[in-house]
């Protein structure tokens, strides 16, 4: 009966074969544990010289990491085993012996296993968090579907940017400049004119180098747009959505968090309501912490981020930020026009931000004279502008750094951890 590890539950006591990889092995003169990988879990196989052949026991003497191999076994169930479950081998067919496997079992410097990266993703602890990704990723597929989201694909080639170009990757597309981009958030606006409540899921770019366990430069965002929603409405909406893929990693991903060493139980409480608290009132708490470096009007950096989130049990939204801070498109405070109805949410930790969101302009004059302050061009925006002359609604958003966000939830140090396969650059500048 072959099967894979994951489904090993349903033949205790039955002998079945998997086709697997070897990630690391012990032995002594009469027993060997093989240490086994396919792609869905890890197993350890038992082979004792006093049960299987001569051939047997010396294949699986010899037989080097990560060479993969046919295991046929005996399942059984074991209460030591993180999994539950062992295999008493009675047999070993080699398909391919692996020769001087670069990623040994010893300590390993981050740079080296990303240089690595394609090899270092079979490790049990990228496994772990690959798997922790996709739970993430099912889990937002369910939490808009269930709410009347349509996903909509905007372009990956744009010709205007949400935020400024100075962060962009240039390109040319035929004879006009294009830009890798940003945020999908633009096209997002008009697909909620159309279509209420949408949201995108894509890569994204940032032509920034920064230096950071926090950073990348090619990375995913899950980007809500909804009309006819407020600025209370969209924070509603992120605490919602937050707390559905923490508590759903929670309740699908047990022993993936077991694996990583991760404490659940500063995950367990991540439930609506978050706290709020003003960008005013952030000032006065980083000043009351000792931080004389920040004053109104400044951007906040990951130390003071970490500060602020270190007062709550949970992720904080600092909200109404000065308006210099912020984008062309976010809806100034009617009631104090020189901060917008905007918010970043805090993960705990020290992981920092991981939304931002805002309620968009939606009076075309106030739009128009955001974007010549920007001295963005009109002719580009005029699309954009159309929004705002032909049934114009209040409407809100936020996007969600998909790897940052799986970084705090996995409790991993180094955002480049949690995306497949990262870029050159970001290797460069991590």
């Amino acid at each position: 009966m072959k099967t894979t590890i994951a489904e090993v539950s349903k033949y205790v006591g039955q002998e079945v074969t998997i086709g697997a990889w070897l990630a690391n092995k012990r032995s002594s003169g009469k027993i060997a544990f093989l240490q086994l990988r396919d792609g869905t879990g890890f197993i350890q196989g038992v082979v004792e010289k006093a049960q299987v052949s001569e051939g047997v026991f010396q294949a699986a003497k010899s037989i080097t990491q990560e060479s993969s191999l046919y295991v046929t076994g005996v399942v059984r169930e074991d209460a030591r085993s993180p999994f539950g479950y062992e295999l008493s081998v009675t047999n070993i067919e080699l398909i391919h012996m692996a020769v001087d496997y670069p990623i040994t079992p010893k300590e390993h410097g981050v740079e080296f296993l990303m240089d690595h990266r394609h090899l270092w993703l079979r490790s049990k602890r990228q496994h772990a968090i690959m798997k922790i990704r996709n739970e993430v990723i099912r889990a937002t597929y369910e939490f808009f579907n269930e709410n009347g989201f349509v996903k909509v694909d905007p372009p990956i080639l744009t010709g205007s940017a949400p935020e400024g170009t100075t962060e962009l990757f240039h390109t040319k597309y035929f004879d006009e400049d294009a830009y890798l981009s940003q945020s999908g958030q633009l096209y997002m606006e008009a697909a909620a004119m159309a279509l209420g409540k949408v949201f995108s899921f894509g890569p994204t770019f940032r032509a920034e180098k920064s230096k950071t366990r926090r950073h990348l430069i090619e990375f995913w965002m899950i980007e809500p747009e909804m009309a006819f929603y407020q600025f209370e409405d969209n924070l509603q909406v992120q605490e919602q959505y937050v707390s559905h893929i923490v508590q759903s990693v929670l309740k699908n991903c047990q022993l993936e968090l077991k694996t990583l060493g991760r404490d659940t139980s500063k995950l367990e409480n991540v439930k609506p309501p978050f706290a709020r608290i003003t960008y005013d009132e952030a000032i006065q708490l980083l000043h009351e912490k000792g931080f004389d470096d920040i004053q109104w009007g400044d951007d906040f950096g990951a130390p003071h981020e970490t500060a602020i989130a270190e007062s709550f049990d949970k992720p904080v939204f600092i909200t109404h930020y000065p308006t210099t801070l912020k984008p062309f498109y976010m809806q100034p405070d009617p009631n104090r026009p020189e901060v917008v109805l905007c918010a970043d949410l805090i993960a705990p930790e020290g992981y920092g931000e991981i939304i931002g969101g805002s309620e968009r302009i939606h009076d075309y004059n106030l739009l128009k004279q955001r974007l010549e302050e920007h001295q963005l061009s009109l002719d580009a925006y005029k699309w954009y502008l159309e929004l705002r002359q032909y049934g114009s609604v209040p409407h809100s958003g936020f996007g969600l750094g998909l790897e940052r966000t799986i970084a705090w939830i996995c409790g991993v140090e180094h955002v480049r951890e949690t995306i497949p396969f990262p870029r050159l650059l970001n290797r460069l500048y991590p």
